[in-house]
């Protein structure tokens, strides 16, 4: 009987590099958010909601939920950078996501009750390129691997 080869320990793919690497900015972020003095106004940090007045490294607005999203996200990246398929959805579709919250930010009244996570235009724009990044790093990627794998 023979068995199929182990992959070497350590050994990931580009896309599986990318999730996870992906997934500690967003766990460095969401610790980050925080710790005093690198968000300012750390007095104004509320649960949720527009009236959280902390802001990450002076220009993100931050909330312990937004913290929490960050952290949560973070992990999910770290977790599914395990496999291929995994890395590339979660880049995917949480280039998706970001692309969806992006668009959530620009038509919200940003001091409504709507903006319950809280989100402000450095937020919004950060969005819109992480949402493209992670979307492109998903494609460009996993591209040759699609390619061999229906070939073989």
């Amino acid at each position: 009987m023979t068995t199929a080869p182990t992959p070497r320990a350590g050994t990931r793919t580009n896309v599986q590099k990318a999730a996870l690497a992906v997934g500690a900015v967003f766990l460095l972020v969401g610790l980050l958010g925080f710790i005093p003095g690198i968000t300012s106004q750390y007095d104004q940090l509320s649960f949720a909601g527009h009236e959280s007045g902390a802001l990450l490294l002076g220009l993100f607005q931050v909330s312990v939920l937004h913290n929490i999203v960050h952290l949560l996200f973070g992990a999910a990246g770290i977790a599914l950078a395990r496999t291929i398929g995994g890395a590339r959805s979660y880049l995917l579709y949480g280039g998706i996501i970001y692309l969806v919250l992006w668009i959530y930010g620009l038509v919200i009244d940003q001091n409504s009750a709507g903006n319950f996570v809280p989100l402000n235009d450095a937020d919004n724009w950060l969005h819109f390129f992480l949402g493209i990044g992670m979307i492109a790093l998903a494609l460009l990627l996993t591209r040759d691997h699609k390619r061999t794998t229906t070939h073989a």
